[in-house]
């Protein structure tokens, strides 16, 4: 199975980015986790992202805020997928770096998931690996199933409160 290589433009994004890690450990999927800056690494990220596939890896998830240049300078030294999770800063709330991991030129894409969405990052990233693997499909199949059914008991609970009014 392909590894999930988890990029963080700083230390400080950690605790955002650490749902994506524990999702990805849920589903069985092996991960690296590491700092580079796409401003102040440029050549390590861009030497990491341009042996990613070689290094065994199926999709780079990469979580930056401010500028958030960092999942589309990956984006530009891979073809691997590429998957930005922007991260809120207090200046802007996020929208700083959503609107550059989104803005991304024609032929160099990130997928985008929500200001602080690492869960939904890893997320993204397992499906894209059950393309090709049965098992992560299967798990994705179980887990959706276990939320349509967490949904129907919050409804049932509801509907007996009701009843109660």
């Amino acid at each position: 199975m392909k590894k999930v290589a988890v990029i963080m433009g700083s230390d400080s994004d950690f605790p955002k980015v650490k749902g994506a890690l524990e999702v990805l450990k849920k589903y069985g999927v092996g991960f690296e986790a590491r700092v580079m800056s796409a401003h102040r690494t440029p050549l390590e990220a861009s030497k990491f992202a341009k042996n990613a596939r070689a290094d065994g890896f199926g999709v780079i998830i990469a979580a930056a805020g401010m500028a958030a240049h960092l999942a589309g300078a990956i984006a530009a030294n891979t073809t691997l997928p590429v998957i930005g999770i922007p991260v809120k800063s207090s200046a802007f709330e996020g929208l700083d770096a959503l609107l550059s991991t989104v803005q991304m030129p024609s032929g160099i894409p990130v997928a985008t998931v929500a200001v602080d969405g690492a869960a939904n990052a890893a997320v993204l990233a397992v499906q894209i690996l059950a393309v090709e693997d049965a098992s992560l499909a299967n798990a994705l199949d179980a887990q959706r199933i276990a939320m349509a059914q967490a949904i129907a008991e919050k409804n049932e609970k509801l509907q007996n409160e009701l009843s109660n009014i």
